[in-house]
């Protein structure tokens, strides 16, 4: 009788589960070892402390972090196929880096990220984009440095992308914020990418949350 009892109230929690999950909105991030959370827990990476603070806000989104370490615009562009069967609601993109320290032509780079953005946007017409730029160390030559930064503020402006101008401002080239290896950020650092990506990424989750509202009225 007990395990009666228990198998209807199970049910019936799920039943009632059903209505909430229904209306759950889905964030994709799409990017390397930065957002991966290199060296650290997956809880630990400023996607999953996203999840926290959308939570905390009372937004209804789950994050699902689609990044691989190494990750470049080419292997974004093969393993994307495998994410686009779920309905996206908001795309945070961030790859290209590591096509740059490989010395890839800027114009490629771009190329590869706006097809992204399509595939995505074929599958989510409604689906909002966040991109994430990056900038590179001044030790290559002035004019690819300055196209490759230029890149991502060019790519927000065509896709009507909210733009996160420097995801590690702040953090790149602080000791403390870092791994050994200089080049990732640590659970503090993940931390302060978290503030850095919340800042522009609230504003459109409320957005896309609000819209839903207005729509099932």
């Amino acid at each position: 009788m007990k395990r009666g009892i228990a198998a209807l109230l199970v049910l019936s929690s799920v039943g009632l589960a059903q209505p909430i999950c229904a209306t759950t909105k889905t964030i994709l991030v799409l990017g390397d070892s930065l957002s991966q959370g290199f060296g650290l827990a997956p809880s630990e990476a400023y996607p999953m402390l996203l999840a926290k603070k959308l939570r905390a806000a009372g937004l209804n989104f789950r994050v699902i972090n689609a990044s691989a370490a190494g990750g470049s615009t080419e292997g974004g562009l093969e393993r994307l196929p495998a994410h686009l069967k779920r309905k996206i609601d908001i795309f945070i993109l961030e790859l290209g880096i590591n096509d740059a320290f490989r010395g890839v032509p800027v114009d490629q780079i771009q190329n590869n990220l706006q097809e992204i953005i399509d595939k995505v946007k074929t599958r989510n017409p409604q689906m909002r984009v966040v991109i994430a730029g990056m900038q590179l160390p001044n030790y290559t030559t002035d004019d690819y440095v300055y196209a490759f930064g230029k890149m991502f503020a060019d790519l927000a402006a065509r896709n009507g992308a909210a733009l996160v101008p420097y995801l590690l401002q702040s953090v790149a080239g602080d000791p403390s914020l870092n791994l050994s290896d200089g080049i990732h950020p640590n659970a503090a650092g993940q931390k302060v990418l978290a503030e850095t990506v919340w800042y522009v990424l609230e504003p459109v989750a409320r957005e896309v949350a609000s819209r839903e509202k207005l729509e099932s009225h």
